[in-house]
């Protein structure tokens, strides 16, 4: 009775292991929207938005050479832009490695996007040496960052917030930069509790931080939103007075190296014209 017990937990130990190794190592599950802008005239064609958040480059489950896999299955997506929502590094106390700036930021310069690629900072970021990580990023010519400003990213007019997490938004300054913009209105920002105060006229919100939780409950849901609205925003699509918010599950993780019924993920986003 007692070895047959033994055997029981060692088995059900090494599948919980292997669950929690896969959910944390896997390759990135696509995930697909698609959504209509009245900026765009009848018969334009779409613009795709590929939205990739939380990096966190560190050892032992995001070590550089993963993000240039995971640049690689981007690229072969086409986006016509990238968005990353911050948190491009992790200093966790589990991390087995810590990467420097320019090992972090040199995947990112191989990312392929016609329209180039969106950057903000999230927490961990600042919580680093967010100077030189952003020195690393400047030279990379198609490599944007929008902190509290906005740009004109071809068809689209692209306003970025500040990390709101650590108090560093500054709203009014990203919206205002917005209004003189033409086309589909998109905010990317790395904490999604700032969808309240998003204007309506912006059709897509770009949010990441919350990780969907990490570690969840099998059957959805998790112990941990890192949001101030609990689930309401925390994970996946959100549609509120009009307004739609994608929240991504990100690609690293933080605090622990670990995943569980939360797979890391890239959402590809079809912003379509009206039908005429």
């Amino acid at each position: 009775m007692l070895r047959t017990l033994i055997i029981l937990v060692l088995v059900v130990t090494a599948a919980a292991g292997a669950k929690v190794w896969h959910d944390t190592m896997r390759d990135p599950v696509v995930q697909r929207l698609s959504i209509v802008s009245k900026a765009l005239d009848p018969g334009t064609a779409p613009i795709t938005i590929a939205l990739l958040a939380d990096i966190h480059v560190a050892g032992p489950d995001m070590p550089p050479s993963r993000l240039n896999r995971i640049v690689g299955q981007v690229n072969a997506l086409q986006p016509d832009l990238v968005a990353i929502a911050g948190d491009l590094i992790s200093e966790k106390r589990t991390a087995t490695h810590v990467y420097t700036p320019e090992e972090i930021v040199a995947p990112l310069g191989k990312v392929n996007a016609p329209l180039g690629v969106v950057i903000v900072p999230g927490n961990h970021d600042h919580w680093s040496d967010w100077s030189a990580l952003r020195k690393q990023i400047a030279k990379h010519p198609h490599l944007t960052v929008l902190a509290n400003s906005a740009a004109q990213f071809g068809p689209l007019a692209v306003g970025g917030s500040d990390d709101a997490f650590t108090g560093r938004d500054d709203l009014e300054a990203t919206f205002g930069a917005m209004a003189p913009l033409t086309g589909p209105r998109i905010v990317v920002t790395h904490s999604p509790d700032i969808f309240p105060q998003v204007p309506v006229d912006v059709d897509l919100t770009l949010a990441g931080h919350t990780h969907c939780g990490q570690i969840a409950y099998p059957r959805g849901g998790a112990p941990a939103t890192m949001s101030d609205y609990g689930d309401l925003y925390s994970c996946g699509v959100s549609r509120q007075h009009g307004k739609t918010m994608v929240t991504s599950a990100g690609l690293g993780t933080s605090l622990l190296p670990i995943r569980l019924f939360t797979a890391p993920e890239v959402w590809l986003i079809e912003i379509r014209p009206p039908q005429r």
